[in-house]
């Protein structure tokens, strides 16, 4: 077997792994494939025949790809809100579906601190935290020393746990309510919602989400589980986060945090939901991962 064929083999029996560590580097399946597409041409041009680990050797390959798509984001797509505010089958195909069931996988909270961090960082982080890759094959990726690759993990990994700051057990019965709350919204079961939902809940909503000239404010438990029946598809791209320290939720296509909602939790219902999307009000967040 000659070493363009044995590269090839391999190459397909990690295209999964592959697409898993462009996926954490990128935050969109799309582009992901892309990368992983890309990295199959370098390497089908590359001399391999002293490469001893092919499996390590493609995964630093893709991870060399990603950093360079990741320097190269010079704007990011604002969409409308409203653009997610659709089913999946309203879509073609199904990639709506496969972004949310990806995001899921991976944790949405996860991938909206990972896009936070500066392309370095989320290399260093994602391959070695992530994939086992040593900090002295992360080093010449990112032309620093190991040392260096060591400290930009280290920095993103402080940046992931984000700041608790209330106590585990009433951060755990937060949680609950939260989940609670989001797994209703996405199967549209009103019912659940409702009663989650204190009798007098108020929703207040930023000029941003809507938008509107003035800020939005919905009060009582039908009129806002209402408004969360018919915001199925962002509840699709939407996870658990930790917001400056407190259970909330996290709407993030592709990683991409574009929507934030905290909740104030009154003997085990929901009083209070600010909605939050003015983008300078939302790059002030830290925003953290809850551990399992």
């Amino acid at each position: 077997m000659d070493d363009r064929t044995a590269l090839a083999e391999r190459f397909e029996a990690d295209r999964s792994h592959l697409k898993a560590v462009a996926y954490r580097m990128l935050g969109s399946a799309s582009e992901a494939d892309d990368a992983v597409q890309e990295s199959w041409l370098r390497a089908a041009q590359t001399d391999v025949s002293e490469v001893q680990n092919l499996t390590g050797w493609l995964t630093t390959v893709v991870g060399r790809v990603c950093l360079n798509m990741l320097r190269t984001r010079r704007t990011r797509r604002e969409d409308p809100l409203d653009a997610y505010d659709r089913t999946p089958d309203q879509d073609e195909g199904n990639a709506p579906e496969r972004e949310a069931l990806l995001a899921d996988s991976v944790g949405l909270a996860l991938l909206v601190v990972l896009d936070r961090l500066t392309p370095a960082e989320r290399l260093a982080f994602v391959l070695h935290d992530m994939f086992a890759v040593p900090f002295g094959e992360i080093g010449p990726l990112i032309d620093r020393s190991a040392d260096t690759a060591r400290q930009l993990a280290s920095r993103a990994r402080r940046r992931v746990k984000g700041g608790a700051t209330s106590p585990d057990a009433d951060l755990s019965r937060r949680r609950r309510v939260v989940e609670a709350f989001l797994s209703a919204s996405r199967g549209g079961d009103f019912d659940a919602l409702v009663a989650l939902l204190h009798p007098d809940v108020v929703l207040h909503a930023d000029r941003s989400v809507i938008p509107t000239l003035e800020p939005v404010v919905v009060q009582g438990a039908h009129t806002v589980a209402k408004g969360a029946m018919a915001a199925t598809g962002r509840a699709l791209f939407t996870g658990v986060a930790l917001v400056d320290g407190a259970v909330a939720l996290a709407m993030a296509p592709q990683g991409r945090l574009r929507l934030v909602l905290g909740f104030t939790i009154v003997d085990g219902l929901i009083a209070e939901i600010d909605v939050v999307a003015d983008p300078e009000r939302l790059g002030g967040f830290d925003i953290g991962v809850l551990d399992d």
